[in-house]
């Protein structure tokens, strides 16, 4: 008989089948000879009516672009920049330029076009993908003296693309079918936001994703997803992209976050990758929606039964709430969170409820993934413990512990393009100094107390983390976004607060906020409140923007 392996431990067969794997290319050919006829991709096309492609035609999409690629001279090492909207497309291009051993270079979309036109020539791009709403990039990219771009590539035209490369194939063209990729060949140029400067081209390697890839599937098992995220994220690659060629599973490509609550009835996913904000939403609804419709105390009993099962080891949690879990998909059981710190509270409660959510901690320059908690090994309020990837280390811990995370491993990024003393700036030996500060506890999880450059300095030169402070401040009822800062030498925080629910906010904001500086010790007390009446800004991956506090 077979032993039994923890909830959510892949098998040892499937570790096996994926150990060695060192390309995206090689993931992309595992996931299709493994995948076959089986369903792939479900999206919505241009007209908004449902389609869906199993691996193998996804596969014969990709090869039939990829060849048309080198028919326009994009034949390997080009640098192909992809500006578009989440969809079929974007993935099919993107998919397309790697296995012909080309190189990706993703755009968020969401920057002013002078950013976007930059990073082209930056990079030297000899291909531009864009579709019919970014084409004010292309525009503005023409005009520029400068312009490096040998090829244009419409996305709207794909289906003619594809038409002429399948057409060369036929004929005997395998210029893209036997393209030769080695785990060392870049394979996308990433731009960091820029915040706080310029922004830096993160250069990864296929070793660099695949490993990370490849080890994020060897220590949790997934099913069929919901995909959300901005693709040109390099988490959205690992949590979606090609986690499912390793799984052999398929996703819905969700192109509106709008929409996602329908999609996730509709599709049903068995879990999805998100950003805290989103898993925050979806369990302050739960309550909302309990409240309005009279079921709260009903549910707080539900969790109480629940809870006092969960300690004689009998576990009924879908059973007890199966209105909740229907109201997501009736299929979810676990969210990969990613891109800020989740408050535990929502860790917990969620839990408490049979939806586990698996935090994570990554970086661009890490492929991204760098720590994680797994469904059979996971503390609330950490980030997990490191990917079979990497090791981390904490450099010059205080009295506390806390110190700047440094990592090594195959998942850590090759430099900055064209960038060498940015490059050697970031690295102690084969180190990368993150930039952000925590420590690990005696059991390996790593915990994330906030970044370097966040940091506030005290007038008698203490080092506070807003995030730490944030973090507290969130757990009030009320607070629905809060930012920490320095201004004038003073800590204040700026609230946002959820005055539809709690009209008296305001009026007991200053008490909720002194028991929170009652926990800390004095240097790191809020000295300013501030209340806004909109939402802060935020970036695609839906995190406060804080440059415009800094």
């Amino acid at each position: 008989m077979s032993k039994k392996l923890p909830v959510g431990m892949p098998s040892q067969e499937h570790i096996d089948e994926i150990k060695d794997i060192s390309t995206l290319r090689e993931i992309i050919e595992y996931g299709t000879k493994k995948g076959g006829d089986k369903r792939h991709f479900v999206f919505l096309n241009s007209q908004k009516q449902e389609e869906e492609r199993s691996f193998n035609q996804s596969w014969d999409e990709q090869t039939a672009l990829g060849t048309y690629y080198y028919l326009q001279g994009m034949n390997g090492k080009k640098k192909i920049c992809l500006i578009a909207e989440n969809s079929y497309e974007w993935i099919i291009s993107y998919y397309a330029t790697l296995i012909g051993d080309n190189i990706s270079v993703p755009m968020d979309i969401k920057l002013p076009d002078d950013d976007i036109v930059d990073q082209i020539i930056r990079c030297g791009c000899d291909g531009v993908i864009y579709t019919k709403k970014t084409s004010h990039f292309v525009e503005s990219l023409k005009k520029n003296p400068e312009n490096p771009v040998k090829a244009y590539f419409y996305i709207p035209d794909f289906p003619k693309y594809k038409e002429i490369g399948r057409e060369a194939i036929k004929n005997g063209n395998r210029d893209c079918l036997d393209a030769e990729v080695k785990p060392d060949d870049l394979a996308a140029i990433v731009y960091t936001s820029g915040t706080t400067g310029k922004s830096k081209g993160v250069m990864l390697t296929h070793f660099n994703i695949t490993s990370n890839a490849v080890t994020s599937s060897c220590v949790n098992s997934g099913s069929h997803a919901l995909g959300f995220l901005p693709l040109n994220h390099t988490f959205c690659w690992v949590g979606a992209l090609f986690t499912g060629y390793l799984y052999a599973e398929w996703g819905y490509i969700c192109d509106s976050l709008k929409d996602i609550g329908a999609d996730i009835k509709k599709y049903h996913p068995q879990n999805f990758s998100a950003v805290p904000l989103v898993v925050e939403t979806i369990y302050d609804r739960i309550w909302r929606t309990a409240r309005k419709t009279g079921k709260e105390e009903a549910l707080k009993k539900g969790l109480k039964i629940s809870r006092f099962l969960m300690k004689l080891g009998i576990d009924k949690r879908r059973k007890i709430f199966k209105t909740i879990i229907d109201s997501l998909g009736g299929e979810l059981e676990f969210i990969f969170c990613g891109g800020a710190y989740v408050d535990p509270r929502y860790e917990q409660g969620m839990y408490d409820f049979g939806i586990h959510i698996l935090s994570g901690y990554g970086l661009t320059e890490c492929s991204p993934a760098v720590t994680c908690n797994r469904r059979y090994k996971f503390k609330p309020g950490s980030v997990g413990i490191p990917m079979p990837c990497n090791e981390i280390k904490i450099n010059d811990p205080d009295e506390d512990g806390v110190g700047e995370v440094f990592i090594r491993g195959t998942n850590v990024m090759k430099g900055y393009y064209n960038d060498p003393e940015a490059t050697a700036a970031v690295f102690d030996g084969d180190w990368f100094k993150s930039g952000d500060y925590g420590y690990i506890d005696e059991d390996g999880f790593l915990f994330f107390k906030g970044r370097k450059k966040n940091l506030i300095v005290t007038s008698n030169g203490k080092n506070v983390s807003p995030e730490e402070i944030e973090d507290r401040l969130r757990c009030i009822d009320f607070v629905q976004e809060v930012l920490v800062y320095q201004e004038n030498d003073r800590i204040t925080a700026e609230f946002f607060l959820n005055e539809e629910e709690y009209p008296d906010a305001r009026a007991h904001l200053k008490d909720e906020v002194g028991k929170v500086n009652d926990s800390f010790p004095s240097f790191k007390r809020v000295q300013k409140i501030k209340v806004r009446d909109t939402e802060f800004e935020k970036t695609t991956t839906l995190k406060i923007v804080r440059s415009n506090h800094i």
